[in-house]
């Protein structure tokens, strides 16, 4: 399965934060920053590290996005370069986008010009926007402790067929099954011998690292 691939725009707190999560994820992370310090910081950690004006069209144009998943613009500081960096990197193709905002106002603007989610960096961790970039609508995480984490995952293909017990999860991967959604139906204690379908949902606990490679490879 073809890794996800993200560009993350500002390497302040937050936009570092993103990219790392994402990288821990599995995904391959472009970042993109005019501060070269900030860059030469994060190179090792991320697939690609870039120097340069996030508002150059020349230079973003350059970077081969066009099939991106997603773009995080984290510049949220100065309104006019995430604006700017919005419309580009929609014009390049980037089906995506998830901007970072400081007040209502900057919110609304940049919805304005195409952003597809906005986020207050005060209100979301970079983990859990991590969790959401990669994994989509259907899957959602509760973050328990910086370790653990409680999330839907889907089935996969080759547990089709197969119970709880025949898979063992627990002895695997060290997670813990505690529930499975079936027919917008929710049973807080499934059966451990009931046959798995396809499009079965099972709440897991287990460590944040483990959870997402197992999203990463549905």
């Amino acid at each position: 399965m073809k890794r996800k691939e993200f560009v993350v725009f500002g390497l302040g707190r937050f936009g570092k934060s993103v990219a790392l999560a994402l990288a821990d994820c599995g995904c391959e992370v472009l970042v993109v920053d005019d501060n070269e310090e900030k860059i030469h910081d994060i190179a090792d950690r991320v697939t690609y590290a870039v120097r340069a004006n996030v508002t150059d069209a020349e230079t973003l144009g350059s970077l081969g996005l066009k099939n991106f998943d997603g773009a995080i613009i984290a510049i949220g500081e100065n309104l006019e370069a995430s604006v700017l960096a919005t419309i580009l990197v929609k014009e390049l193709g980037i089906p995506y986008v998830l901007a970072k905002v400081q007040t209502e106002t900057q919110a609304k603007v940049l919805k304005k010009v195409g952003a597809d989610m906005v986020v207050f960096p005060e209100k979301e961790t970079g983990i859990r926007i991590a969790n959401k970039l990669v994994h989509g609508n259907f899957f959602d995480a509760v973050e328990l402790s910086s370790t653990y984490s409680m999330m839907e995952i889907g089935v996969h293909e080759d547990w089709v067929g197969k119970n709880l017990v025949e898979l063992g999860l627990r002895s695997t991967y060290g997670i813990n099954v505690i529930g499975m959604k079936r027919n917008e139906a929710f049973n807080i204690n499934p059966d451990p011998k009931e046959t798995l379908r396809q499009e079965d949902i099972l709440v897991v606990i287990g460590k944040n690292d483990v959870l997402s490679k197992l999203n990463v490879h549905e």
